[in-house]
């Protein structure tokens, strides 16, 4: 599933082809994505595109008439292209500009998601419980402390939860508790304040990093796979076990928190 970077390399790398264009025309092949695409994703017809904002993983084409809501899913993609490219097996949806530029959406396993909504944004059932941005003074260390009192889930899990912080996918929070140097499975009431200030920090950093790998790799949306190139990154930890620790040089080690994938460094850090 794609993370906040790779969410945030998308919206930079369409932003400049949308904003203030015209939508003529939106054309979906396959409405059933995770949640059918409703009817009234017609009223983006000849709607003024005004900004591409992202809220956590959803991307937002705001226009005067409501936002359209983009979810990219486990395997989805968007890519600027000519009205004339061919249509592939898996490009569900068209947002067809006035300029003759064209939005097109692939999914090839159709969990994305292609919403519309008229009312305040944070009304929608989807973002009206989210917590704060991470690379945002909203979110800090005093959230963490505050949030994590009497909470027995593993920290992973914690900083995990979109009403805590929105967009710490997998890799992150792994990658960001190797460098606080906090265990995975440390319980979030457990950690003191002075941990959480370098944990924030910490997830501020990775986030940022991955969001600049993801512009420096990034060359031409337009002619592109819709894919950002972030994932060339070197990771300190995820997906590395068995390899030693860039610090200490210390085997890493693997195991399931919440049903995912984590990586650690036993020597980095000791739980406790």
């Amino acid at each position: 599933m794609p993370e906040l970077p790779e969410v945030e390399t998308s919206r930079r790398g369409i932003a400049p082809h949308l904003l203030h264009q015209r939508v003529s025309e939106v054309i979906v092949r396959q409405r059933k994505l995770r949640w059918p695409i409703p009817e009234t994703i017609s009223h983006l017809n000849n709607q003024v595109i005004d900004a591409v904002e992202r809220r956590a993983k959803y991307l937002l084409l705001k226009t005067k008439a409501g936002v359209c809501i983009i979810h990219l899913g486990m395997s989805g993609s968007l890519r600027i292209v000519d009205s004339s490219t061919p249509v592939g097996k898996h490009d569900h949806v068209d947002w067809c500009l006035a300029n003759g530029e064209v939005l097109r959406l692939c999914d090839p396993r159709r969990f994305g998601a292609v919403l519309w909504w008229e009312l305040p944004l944070d009304a929608h059932p989807l973002l009206s419980k989210l917590g704060p941005e991470p690379l945002t003074d909203e979110f800090n260390a005093k959230r963490l402390y505050q949030c994590s009192r009497g909470r027995t889930l593993a920290v992973k899990q914690f900083i995990m939860d979109n009403a805590v912080v929105v967009g710490v996918g997998n890799i992150y929070a792994n990658e960001a508790l190797f460098h606080a140097g906090i265990h995975p499975k440390l319980s979030a009431g457990q950690i003191g304040m002075k941990r959480y200030e370098k944990l924030a920090l910490e997830i501020k950093a990775v986030l940022t990093e991955a969001i600049k790998q993801g512009g420096t790799t990034l060359r031409d949306f337009s002619k592109a796979d819709g894919k950002p190139g972030y994932f060339k990154q070197e990771l300190a930890v995820y997906g590395r076990d068995g390899l030693a620790c860039p610090v200490c040089g210390t085997q890493i080690q693997s195991m399931r928190i919440g049903q995912r994938n984590t990586f650690y460094c036993p020597n980095c850090q000791k739980r406790r």
